[in-house]
């Protein structure tokens, strides 16, 4: 390596220089793999999800568990509000890259969005299958010393604290993870939900589902709340492209409240 020569440093990917052109790639490899030669065409796009984030491939279950979430929690619909961001910058005529960034902010936050399936992520890493401890934690949640980026929780995470009973979909994403997971905490919570839910004095949500299928991956806290957001940003697009064909004239939202008025104001 020549003296003062600038490398980038990573685990997850290698590029070899193409002869002629040192600045294009002849070859990548993803923690080892030829992508273009061994991945491509032979590797699902969950089986190379998985590859980026853990530096290994997963097993034919795991894969399946990944795939399953990700089905079930691609399209939150109109009701998410980081879906609902997406419509308003795809009706308003916003840019593509706006819309899904409008749905990222959204989605990013402690209510059914990615940093409460964080919060939920690390209640698994501290309470394990401990029912006892579950109990505790949602009815004496843990504060945090000082307030940062995030305010505290009002609610406890994976739990919803508008419902009045576990959503269909919620049990149904439960069952089938649960019955095709390699680890337990998905299977335990689908047994011990009526239990959890009485402590959180509300019913689980899907981002309780998702921090549990996440544990069962192995995937740690940070690893979860990225895979959370970018799981979910295919419905954000598909609504956002929507709205941009049907306009702003049928969008049901603030429509009656926008008057125009061709006189100057002073």
């Amino acid at each position: 390596m020549s003296e003062g020569r600038e490398v980038i440093h990573s685990r997850i990917w290698e590029e070899v220089a193409a002869p002629d052109n040192p600045f294009v790639a002849a070859a990548c490899y993803c923690s080892g793999y030829d992508v273009y030669g061994d991945l491509l065409g032979k590797a699902s796009w969950i089986e190379y999800l998985y590859l980026l984030l853990k530096q290994e491939r997963p097993s034919p279950k795991e894969a399946r568990l990944l795939e399953g979430l990700a089905v079930a929690i691609a399209n939150p619909g109109p009701r998410d509000h980081s879906i609902r961001a997406a419509m308003c910058a795809g009706v308003g005529g916003s840019t593509s890259a706006s819309s899904l960034m409008a749905a990222l902010a959204v989605g990013a936050g402690q209510l059914n969005g990615a940093h409460e399936v964080a919060s939920a992520m690390a209640s698994w890493q501290e309470c394990g299958r401990n029912l006892m401890a579950w109990q505790e934690r949602l009815q004496h949640p843990p504060q945090e010393e000082r307030a940062d980026v995030w305010l505290p929780l009002e609610h406890p995470p994976g739990f919803d604290p508008h419902g009045a009973s576990c959503a269909m979909p919620v049990q149904q994403t439960l069952a089938f993870l649960a019955k095709n997971s390699p680890g337990e905490a998905l299977s335990w919570l689908q047994t011990h939900r009526p239990e959890l839910e009485t402590a959180a004095n509300c019913p689980l949500a899907m981002t309780g589902v998702a921090a549990a299928a996440m544990s069962d991956l192995d995937f740690n806290i940070q690893q979860g709340e990225m895979l959370y957001l970018l799981l979910r940003l295919p419905g954000a697009a598909a609504h956002a492209l929507e709205q941009q064909v049907y306009g702003w004239r049928r969008y049901p939202f603030f429509r009656n409240g926008l008057e125009l008025s061709d006189e100057p104001q002073g």
